[in-house]
This record gives C-alpha cells, structure tokens and sequence, in this order.
C-alpha cells in the first residue's frame, strides 16, 4: 500500500564529516532539510523520496567556518541555495536493509549515489502519527560536485577529498494519504 510521506523535521539529522588535515574530523549538518515521496511500507523498493536541503542552513558549531562554507568558493548559497537528492533505484539487501540510488545535486553538479539504508521501525500513535524512521550512509568525492578548494598547510590537504555523509529521520504519513487508503 503506497502512501504520501513527509520527513519530520524535529526527529531528522542530515549530517557531515571531512578531515581537517588529515587528523581531526570536522562534522556538521544541516538545519533545513525537507524530503517527501511515496512510500510503500510492505515494498520499500517501490519507494520513491525527494529531498532538498537548504544550503545557507549549514552548521559546523564555526561561525566563520559555516560563513566560508557559503561562499562561492565552497556551496555558493546565493547561486545555489538547495542540495536535491531524488531516488531512482531501491533494492533490499537484508532484513530491514535497503541500497537506495538517487540523484544528487550539489552546485550544480548532478551525480548518481548510493546510500546505505536501514530500517529502524515503525511506530503508529493517534498523536504522533505514522511513523517509520530511517538511517542511511554514504560517501562523497567533493570534488564530483565543484567543491574544488585546495589548500596544503605543511604538505597536508587542509579540507579532506572525502565526505562522510550520514543521516537519520523519521517519515510521518500524511493525513491526506490516511484518509485515502481508509477509503
């Protein structure tokens, strides 16, 4: 059975992490993030999801750091103010595991990823909702998407190539989708 699903903002974390010269970790996220699709709870291969992150939402615990970010020479927030994802591909891969391929467009750049998906459970309350929540993983190249910022300091890469990306949410059907598969 096919529903309509929106990611509940106040239980979801789309986060990052990138070495910083090649010691420490940098993490942030993103504080607006909106993903809708249908979603079939018995066949989550016949799934689709829409995702579209506001860029000038990034968030390091940096102010200056967060304010480069923005800037043209990173995610260039004034000419490129979303990050989309759309799916194209779910497959299962295991109880409650899924591979989830999609477009992903940062800067204007579009390139095919692969996300390691899994299913945490389900959850059904008449105050809270429907709710499925969600985990998925996946690593980026930033260069593939026109982060091309390089900066030796002592023959060290300052901004790692790599890009962990990793994000945790919970769907929530919407009332439309309830009343209409009631009916």
């Amino acid at each position: 059975m096919m529903g309509i699903w929106q990611l509940d903002p106040l239980h979801t974390q789309v986060e990052f992490a990138v070495k910083h010269l090649g010691m420490m970790t940098v993490r942030g996220h993103f504080a607006d993030v909106q993903a809708s699709g249908d979603l079939n709870v018995e066949h989550p291969e016949k799934s689709t999801l829409d995702v579209v992150i506001q860029t000038a939402s990034i968030r390091t615990h940096n102010e200056r750091r967060d304010n480069d970010l923005r800037t043209s020479s990173f995610l260039d927030v004034e000419n490129h103010p979303t990050v989309t994802f759309q799916s194209t591909e779910i497959v299962a891969t295991g109880q409650d595991q899924y591979s989830m391929t999609g477009d992903l467009t940062i800067k204007g750049s579009t390139r095919s990823v692969t996300l390691a998906v899994v299913r945490y459970g389900e959850f059904n309350d008449p105050n809270m909702g429907h709710r499925i929540g969600y985990g998925a993983e996946t690593q980026i190249l930033r260069k593939d998407f026109g982060l091309n910022v390089d900066m030796l300091m002592d023959n060290r890469m300052v901004i790692g190539t790599e890009v962990q990306i990793t994000i945790q949410g919970e769907l929530v059907e919407t009332p439309e989708a309830q009343s209409g598969a009631a009916g």
